[in-house]
């Protein structure tokens, strides 16, 4: 397993903490999908009520690494001040950084994004930037200092799965030394599995779990289709030809005259 910011993560799965039905459900499916880092929103939880302080209480109580965001953030303002927020109270330089430049698809600004990875970067924090697969763009976000890239897979809460194949593959190709995670639109186990398929590091997804009839279920089905994708890819698969090949030698065939 790659590290992140020199941590080795126990599992392929990141698991996000919002739109469960209940405090005790969002447990209980952590619980079934192993998820090794879960992520959460700093400006979705109010931290002066008391609901805000059971819910950081149960985030907690996971014992995994806390992955803190700046969704809903649509500037390099916005974003840099929840992100200090968010290390203050987490405790962790760990923040994914979302700087949302589209408002309908939620495609991340990725100029304004580049900007608030390099001054986070040179304050200190640990930048997981939710970016798209351009390969100019990650060669940016590289350049501001990020030593993890997060391309989506499709928008946020679509469930279309992985919607340019291609651009996620060549940027695996491209830059093979880094940590890489697939981030958002991921609806199914199959579509968990084929991004680990490709040779990605993990996967980060919260709707297809947490709006799910059976959340328990769904996380624990999204982590054994992770863990199968990842083993596939370590298993060197075959590659797809055109033409059949038959499964059984015709070598020492008996033909019959």
């Amino acid at each position: 397993m790659r590290r992140f910011y020199g941590t080795e993560l126990a599992n392929p799965l990141m698991l996000g903490t919002a739109q469960y039905p209940s405090p005790a459900i969002l447990a209980e499916a952590f619980r079934a999908s192993n998820a090794a880092v879960a992520t959460l929103s700093l400006r979705r939880e109010s931290g002066s009520d008391n609901a805000g302080q059971v819910f950081w209480s149960l985030i907690r109580d996971l014992g995994v690494p806390l992955l803190p965001n700046t969704a809903g953030c649509h500037t390099v303002k916005e974003a840099v001040t929840t992100a200090h927020m968010a290390r203050e109270l987490f405790e962790t330089p760990w923040i994914k950084l979302e700087v949302i430049g589209h408002t309908d698809t939620l495609q991340p600004d990725v100029f304004a994004l580049v900007e608030a990875a390099r001054i986070l970067t040179e304050d200190g924090f640990q930048v997981f930037p939710y970016c798209t697969e351009d390969l100019v763009v990650a060669e940016r976000l590289l350049h501001a200092g990020c030593q993890v890239l997060m391309p989506w897979g499709a928008p946020i809460g679509s469930g279309l799965g992985l919607n340019n194949e291609h651009g996620l593959r060549s940027l695996r190709a491209h830059f093979p030394d880094v940590a890489m995670v697939v981030d958002a639109g991921i609806g199914l186990p199959s579509h968990a599995a084929r991004a680990m398929e490709l040779g990605f590091d993990a996967v980060l997804l919260n709707t297809a779990v947490a709006k799910a009839g059976d959340p328990v279920q769904m996380a624990r089905a999204m982590a054994m289709a992770a863990q199968a994708g990842q083993a596939a890819h370590q298993a060197d698969p075959m590659e797809p030809r055109d033409m059949a090949a038959p499964s059984t030698p015709v070598i020492g065939k008996a033909f019959l005259t």
